[in-house]
């Protein structure tokens, strides 16, 4: 979010997992500041019919992240993709599953309308 002078990248943009194997990814955040700031992310699936067969086992999202002026962290995430995707003929076409975040400054309205939506889409 533009409000929250972060940088944010994947360690690896693109990795290949087989279906009910366990993936670990991992983002590097780095607060670009003066001073200490603090961060939440929201996530997002894509295509969004792929959203209910993608599980996080482990993630940062939706937790407070607070980085020192300068700071940077690493941010694992563990997930799978349940197996029975592939037997939903509704996910035939699905080849790739994009997983993105979008950080947004802790305790503001930004955050709290991102959240909002987040919710009302599931």
């Amino acid at each position: 979010n533009q409000n929250l002078n972060w940088s944010f990248k994947p360690e690896k943009r693109q990795i290949k997992i087989n279906v009910g194997q366990q993936g670990l990814i991992n983002f590097i955040a780095k607060n670009n500041e003066s001073q200490p700031s603090v961060g939440t992310a929201v996530y997002n699936v894509t295509p969004a019919k792929a959203g209910i067969y993608f599980h996080k086992m482990q993630c940062f999202c939706f937790d407070a992240q607070t980085l020192t002026p300068g700071q940077e962290m690493n941010m694992p995430v563990v997930f799978y993709i349940d197996p029975s995707i592939a037997q939903d003929r509704n996910m035939d076409d699905v080849k790739t599953i994009t997983l993105s975040y979008t950080f947004f400054e802790a305790d503001s309205k930004e955050l709290d309308r991102a959240l909002e939506a987040f919710y009302n889409a599931e």
